[in-house]
């Protein structure tokens, strides 16, 4: 059983835990959105850094949650009997807060994903063509400027 100060001290530390996922919310943002720019204009250097930069952060992000998710659990055990208190509502909020960032992020990504495709397919198609080319330039030069064997027959009978 949890009294009514463990409840303040939990949404205490859960608050303070949702304020630190936030940041850490704000600033994948920004590297999702610096890795949609770079894929959309092809930099896959640039991909490479911000994505290095960005597992980073996600793992204190994954290990944040960890921390968090027992305080989490009880907090929901209790949310029938938190409901109107202002603090719980303050941190349902943030909580509500935290999920509508990961769903901007993960748009990003998807539109990350789409333009790496695209960039995928397009040079998949210029190879094919390059191919392509090639195939029918040898077989022009073949036509063109056929290969000269010499006077071999001549030289045998000769």
């Amino acid at each position: 059983m949890i009294d009514s100060g463990d409840v303040a001290a939990l949404l205490a530390e859960y608050r303070a835990g949702l304020d630190a996922e936030l940041a850490l919310l704000d600033r994948l943002r920004e590297f999702a959105d610096l890795q949609r720019e770079a894929s959309h204009a092809g930099d896959l250097e640039a991909l490479g850094l911000v994505s290095d930069a960005r597992d980073g952060v996600m793992a204190n992000l994954v290990t944040l949650e960890h921390q968090l998710k027992p305080i989490r659990l009880a907090l929901a055990n209790k949310a029938g009997e938190l409901a109107g208190d202002p603090q719980f509502q303050e941190v349902a909020e943030r909580h509500r807060d935290a999920a509508a960032r990961v769903a901007a992020i993960l748009m990003f990504d998807r539109e990350s994903l789409e333009s790496l495709k695209e960039a995928e397919l397009a040079r998949s198609f210029a190879a094919r063509t390059l191919e392509q080319g090639e195939t029918t330039l040898a077989a022009y030069r073949r036509v063109v400027a056929p290969h000269v064997s010499g006077a071999a027959l001549v030289n045998r009978k000769g």
